[in-house]
Protein backbone atom coordinates (compact mmCIF):
# COMPACT_ATOMS: atom_id res chain seq x y z
CA UNK A 1 0.00 0.00 0.00
CA UNK A 2 1.09 3.07 -1.01
CA UNK A 3 1.62 6.08 1.21
CA UNK A 4 -0.65 8.22 -0.54
CA UNK A 5 -3.45 5.23 -0.25
CA UNK A 6 -3.11 4.89 3.62
CA UNK A 7 -3.25 8.89 4.46
CA UNK A 8 -6.65 8.60 2.22
CA UNK A 9 -8.10 5.23 4.12
CA UNK A 10 -6.77 7.40 7.81
CA UNK A 11 -8.49 10.31 6.77
CA UNK A 12 -11.60 7.90 5.63
CA UNK A 13 -11.38 6.31 8.89
CA UNK A 14 -11.59 9.79 10.92
CA UNK A 15 -14.55 10.71 8.26
CA UNK A 16 -16.21 7.95 9.15
CA UNK A 17 -15.40 7.81 13.29
CA UNK A 18 -16.91 11.07 13.50
CA UNK A 19 -19.82 10.56 11.61
CA UNK A 20 -20.61 7.41 14.25
CA UNK A 21 -19.83 9.92 17.07
CA UNK A 22 -22.42 12.87 16.18
CA UNK A 23 -25.03 9.97 15.26
CA UNK A 24 -24.16 8.98 18.81
CA UNK A 25 -24.60 12.13 20.51
CA UNK A 26 -27.38 12.61 18.96
CA UNK A 27 -29.08 9.18 19.87
CA UNK A 28 -27.86 9.83 23.44
CA UNK A 29 -29.02 13.36 22.94
CA UNK A 30 -32.29 12.52 22.14
CA UNK A 31 -33.50 9.19 23.71
CA UNK A 32 -35.77 10.15 26.13
CA UNK A 33 -37.81 12.79 24.15
CA UNK A 34 -35.93 15.23 23.07
CA UNK A 35 -37.20 14.98 19.84
CA UNK A 36 -40.41 13.72 18.73
CA UNK A 37 -40.17 9.94 17.63
CA UNK A 38 -42.01 9.07 14.46
CA UNK A 39 -44.97 7.44 13.96
CA UNK A 40 -44.47 3.90 14.47
CA UNK A 41 -40.72 4.37 15.74
CA UNK A 42 -40.04 1.98 19.07
CA UNK A 43 -39.13 4.37 22.12
CA UNK A 44 -35.66 4.36 23.06
CA UNK A 45 -34.53 3.81 26.64
CA UNK A 46 -31.75 3.07 28.72
CA UNK A 47 -30.54 0.05 26.84
CA UNK A 48 -30.40 2.29 23.47
CA UNK A 49 -28.64 5.22 25.71
CA UNK A 50 -25.80 2.52 26.88
CA UNK A 51 -25.70 1.02 23.41
CA UNK A 52 -25.15 4.29 21.89
CA UNK A 53 -22.49 5.20 24.80
CA UNK A 54 -20.38 1.93 24.44
CA UNK A 55 -20.52 2.91 20.01
CA UNK A 56 -19.57 6.47 20.84
CA UNK A 57 -16.47 4.69 22.84
CA UNK A 58 -15.77 2.51 19.72
CA UNK A 59 -15.65 5.53 17.31
CA UNK A 60 -13.36 7.43 19.20
CA UNK A 61 -10.90 4.35 19.09
CA UNK A 62 -11.76 4.42 15.37
CA UNK A 63 -10.31 8.01 15.29
CA UNK A 64 -7.89 7.55 17.24
CA UNK A 65 -6.52 4.90 15.13
CA UNK A 66 -6.90 6.36 12.24
CA UNK A 67 -5.21 9.57 12.90
CA UNK A 68 -1.82 7.23 13.60
CA UNK A 69 -2.33 5.75 10.31
CA UNK A 70 -2.82 9.53 8.66
CA UNK A 71 0.26 10.37 10.99
CA UNK A 72 2.75 7.87 10.21
CA UNK A 73 1.92 7.83 6.59
CA UNK A 74 2.55 11.43 6.43
CA UNK A 75 5.84 10.33 8.07
CA UNK A 76 6.81 7.80 5.75
CA UNK A 77 5.60 10.84 2.59
CA UNK A 78 7.58 13.21 4.36
CA UNK A 79 10.59 10.54 4.56
CA UNK A 80 10.43 9.40 1.00
CA UNK A 81 10.23 13.37 -0.19
CA UNK A 82 13.31 14.21 2.03
CA UNK A 83 15.07 11.15 0.23
CA UNK A 84 14.17 11.82 -3.51
CA UNK A 85 15.49 15.77 -2.61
Amino acid sequence: MSSVAALNAGLQGIHKGLNGIRKNAHDVATAHGGEASPPGAQASGPKDVAGSLVDMQLNKLQVQASAKVVQTAGDVLGTLIDIQA
